[in-house]
Formats: C-alpha cells, sequence, structure tokens
C-alpha cells in the first residue's frame, strides 16, 4: 500500500488534500502522492488512503470503542475476520478494517444493536492513523466471507 501513489492528506473536517495544498479528490488520481510525499509533508491533520477500486477494501466500525472497552458487536465482527490489517480511528473510538475483496458500492449499516458500519472499496480515501489495533499484522488478508454478510 505504502508503494502506490494513492494518498492524500486530509484537513480536521477529512477533506482530503494535496500536499500543494489543494482540495484532493477521491476519485482523481491526478490529486493523489506517494506516502513518502505525503507522509513529510505537515498540512492539514493526517494522512488518507485512496480506496480506489483495485480489491483493497475499509470496513469501518464506528463509535465501537468505549472507556477502551470494544462493543459486544464489533467483538462479534472482529471474531469473524481472517488476520488483517486493523488500526483505531482518529478519534479513538472506532476501528477500520483493511483488506481484499469487492465492494462495488459504498454501504452504511445502521443495526438495532447499536452497529455503525460502513463498507468502501472505491472513490473513498479513509483518514489513516498507523495505531494498530490489538495485534493485527501489517498483511491484507481476504475479506469477501466478512463482506458478503455484511452487504
Amino acid at each position: 500500500m505504502r508503494d502506490e501513489k494513492r494518498w492524500v492528506r486530509h484537513s480536521k473536517k477529512k477533506v482530503p488534500l494535496q500536499v500543494s495544498r489543494r482540495v484532493a479528490s477521491s476519485t482523481d488520481p491526478a490529486t493523489w502522492n506517494s506516502y513518502k510525499r505525503v507522509r513529510e509533508s505537515r498540512l492539514g491533520a493526517g494522512l488518507g488512503f485512496v480506496l480506489n477500486g483495485d480489491g483493497i477494501v475499509c470496513v469501518d466500525l464506528d463509535h465501537c470503542i468505549e472507556r477502551g472497552k470494544v462493543a459486544s458487536w464489533a467483538r462479534e465482527i472482529l471474531a469473524r475476520l481472517p488476520r488483517t490489517y486493523i488500526e483505531v480511528s482518529a478519534s479513538g473510538s472506532g476501528l477500520h478494517i483493511f483488506g481484499r475483496g469487492h465492494v462495488p458500492v459504498g454501504r452504511r449499516i445502521r443495526r438495532a444493536d447499536g452497529a455503525r458500519i460502513e463498507v468502501y472499496g472505491d472513490g473513498r480515501f479513509i483518514a489513516v492513523t498507523g495505531t494498530r489495533f490489538e495485534s493485527a499484522p501489517s498483511a491484507l488478508a481476504d475479506l469477501s466471507e466478512v463482506l458478503a454478510e455484511l452487504t
């Protein structure tokens, strides 16, 4: 992921930014840059990774961590996952699960048990932290089975 030109900076309000200070687009590769260049920039609030439909996907579990405890609905999802890269979100209250799979259309899921789940694979950028969750590996696993259950 780091070797590809699909990185942006982002503002505090999660607006994607180019290192030139212009607004970036999650659908225009001409506005993306390398990890090295984006990492060296101090613009905005942090780094963002662009999902471009190539098979890297993100499952975003919103508001699933409270006072250091992971909500039961999120633990159920985590238990079904193969070992893959998972990080804590910038707010500290969510998780980003990265892996491989096919998500033709992004989806927001709200369940009665309080679950707030977003699933994306194309045309989006994810504000990343690099703060691994528990002992998550750096590798990306195939999330196809879990994606089928969620979408």
